[in-house]
């Protein structure tokens, strides 16, 4: 009988039917978070979505980050002290819902900080002797530090929105006046001039025909050394930033904090200046391009194109619409590194639709090679309105009048990607939700583990296969369906 049982277990093992059993995490608006077990399949009626050999290689994926806003602070510190620790644990423990161990930080104020500010209003500071973090000590670092209580191993970047506002040419935080601010409607001239050019297929439709950083060589070589001052405040309360970008949304010519620039500011300030001084003040900090949110691919192009950006730059970064010309970019410039630098942020709808969004985008830019992701506001209350009257969604909704949190659609569509697709992991293939409307992305852990997380946005139920190895993985989706399988 023993000989008969060492036999069996053998056989097991060796025709790998053991390992043939997959956890399944489906979810849906009506059932969140509802597991079971599935079994591959010898055979299959259809043809697969995706096939996996297991010979493929892939983007090996780093970090999944999140933002420390102002407001995401306010709206944690409405619940009580319980309340606010066991989201923390959630969003940053290794052993969390969502595992973020990437941190994003403005540099001056966002159009989610409470209002406007920089660590240095001094007009003439050409020495940055008033430089200063006060402000971040009042809600941004005890936000960072509430967060490494759960994962003191967290890694952060930055990239401003505005610089101060005396280093701009119209002397102010936007970019256009608005009814959100006190920019006077004269100074939009700066913008456009009298160019007319516009294109109806991207954004912007009209570009910038002046950099709003002024480009006098003192005021960029102040910018850089600005962004040093930055990196070694924070080096001395504890957190250690090893990348920057820029300009957060160059294209994007804001009412609230920002700055316009051309391709030809653009490549001057990071090749000749902001470069250079972080290879000699701090050689350890990666300087990668962006954020791009542009679909001018031709613009972007002309940028990285410059013969010195090899040497200057490590990676890229993009978002909103400047992920619609990822993947062209990435095949020309393969030898950059990639990565998906601000989720899209919704209008506050908080609803189902917004987490298929987010799913969507998940697949698209881990699937095109991002070895990062960061999400926006990952905590905000009622309709979650900035300060500059643009309403928008985040992971974990906060009632201010009940005093209560819910977690969002959002957040579990996050949950089905970040708590199974581990730092180190391989994305080995995947399909656009353009496809069926029916994402599928496939990883490989660590462990030589497989994850399947694929969706279904349809109305309808939908069968899917996909084969995996020598067998097939055969399910059927439940409409507007978030999935995880995990292979045990």
């Amino acid at each position: 009988m023993k000989k008969v049982f060492l036999y069996c277990l053998t056989t097991i093992f060796a025709t790998g039917t053991y390992a043939q059993t997959y956890n399944w995490v489906s979810s849906t608006e009506a059932n969140i978070w509802q597991q079971s077990k599935v079994k591959l399949q010898l055979s299959t009626r259809q043809t697969p979505l995706l096939e996996i050999s297991g010979t493929e290689e892939g983007t090996i994926f780093k970090a999944w980050g999140t933002t420390f806003n102002e407001l995401c602070w306010d709206a944690l510190n409405i619940l009580t002290r319980d309340e606010q620790d066991n989201l923390l644990e959630k969003m940053f423990s290794p052993q969390g819902d969502l595992r973020f161990t990437r941190g994003r930080i403005s540099m001056n104020a966002n159009d989610y900080a409470r209002d406007w500010y920089s660590c240095d209003e001094v007009s003439g500071d050409f020495q940055l002797k008033y430089f200063n973090i006060n402000r971040d000590k009042l809600a941004i670092i005890p936000f960072i530090r509430a967060a490494q209580k759960y994962n003191s191993g967290m890694t952060f970047w930055i990239s401003p929105w505005s610089p101060p506002s005396w280093m701009k040419i119209n002397h102010d935080y936007p970019v256009r006046s608005d009814k959100t601010n006190k920019m006077s409607p004269e100074s939009n001239i700066a913008l456009y001039e009298d160019n007319t050019e516009k294109r109806e297929d991207v954004f912007p439709k009209q570009l910038a025909v002046n950099d709003y950083m002024i480009q006098d060589p003192r005021y960029l070589q102040t910018y850089a050394n600005y962004f040093c001052k930055f990196i070694d405040a924070y080096k001395e309360q504890g957190i250690p930033i090893d990348m920057v970008m820029y300009q957060n949304e160059a294209y994007s010519y804001t009412p609230y904090p920002g700055c316009a620039w051309t391709a030809e500011g653009t490549v001057r300030f990071n090749v000749e200046y902001l470069a250079p001084t972080l290879k000699k003040y701090h050689p350890e900090v990666k300087l990668y391009l962006g954020t791009f949110n542009t679909n001018r691919y031709d613009y972007v192009d002309k940028i990285l194109s410059d013969p010195r950006m090899p040497q200057s730059i490590e990676g890229i970064g993009f978002q909103w619409e400047g992920g619609q010309i990822l993947p062209k970019i990435r095949k020309k410039y393969p030898q950059y590194k990639y990565v998906q630098s601000e989720s899209e942020c919704g209008g506050g709808t908080f609803d189902w639709r917004a987490g298929e969004h987010t799913f969507h985008l998940i697949n698209h830019y881990l699937g095109n090679g991002c070895e990062e992701y960061t999400f926006w506001n990952n905590t905000l209350c009622d309709n979650g309105e900035s300060p500059w009257g643009w309403k928008q969604n985040a992971l974990i909704h906060v009632d201010s009048k009940s005093r209560t949190a819910t977690l969002t659609p959002e957040y579990y569509a996050v949950r089905h990607y970040s708590q199974f697709v581990t730092p180190g992991s391989h994305v080995i293939a995947y399909k656009p939700s353009t496809e069926g409307r029916t994402p599928v992305l496939v990883v490989e852990t660590p462990e030589k583990k497989k994850v399947v997380i694929a969706g279904n946005f349809n109305n309808e139920a939908k069968k899917i296969t996909l084969k995996l190895g020598n067998r097939y993985l055969n399910v059927e989706l439940q409409p507007h369906s978030f999935n995880t399988f995990e292979e045990k």
